[in-house]
């Protein structure tokens, strides 16, 4: 039985409220703050086969930056359903990843990217992780969880939480 691996990162920290939403840019800390979840990806050997990403302008910077971080070359799936921001929406496009993904990314937003880690994790995985997730899950958060062989199969407390954290540049 094959391990997949699923990286729920919510995007870097923004600027203010005042432009139209999905063309928000990263602010400062939010750029340096991209680069180091690529750090921390690799630190961990969680370079995705797959990256999946919400249209927004904050969250394509956070995967570019991240990616330029640690020279990765795998081209962003912009996909719309994550700015949906359901965990429903999130579930479909985790369940639509071909056969051959060993690691998938998801780049979008809460509350759906902290309801998703949240309804995926089945309670058996790193508890101080679940402590901090649960508390709070800020921009550049990252979960990390192992899930079974079938993308399609992943549901309601069925992925086990590996680690968490909170990249900061």
């Amino acid at each position: 039985m094959t391990t997949r691996r699923l990286l729920l990162i919510r995007h870097a920290k923004a600027e203010s409220h005042d432009e139209v939403d999905l063309e928000r840019r990263l602010a400062d800390r939010g750029r340096a703050d991209a680069a180091a979840i690529g750090r921390w990806l690799a630190r961990h050997d969680l370079i995705p086969d797959r990256v999946v990403v919400s249209p927004a302008t904050r969250a394509r910077q956070t995967w570019q930056l991240t990616a330029e971080s640690v020279g990765v070359t795998v081209e962003p799936t912009i996909d719309e359903r994550v700015y949906h921001n359901t965990v429903e929406d999130l579930l479909e496009v985790i369940a639509q990843t071909p056969a051959g993904i060993r690691i998938l990314a998801i780049v979008g937003h809460n509350p759906s990217i902290e309801d998703t880690a949240a309804a995926i994790d089945d309670g058996t995985g790193d508890s101080d992780a679940r402590s901090e997730m649960t508390q709070k899950y800020p921009t550049s958060g990252i979960a990390d969880f192992a899930v079974g062989p079938d993308w399609a199969e992943l549901g309601s407390r069925t992925a086990t939480l590996i680690r968490f954290a909170a990249a900061r540049g």
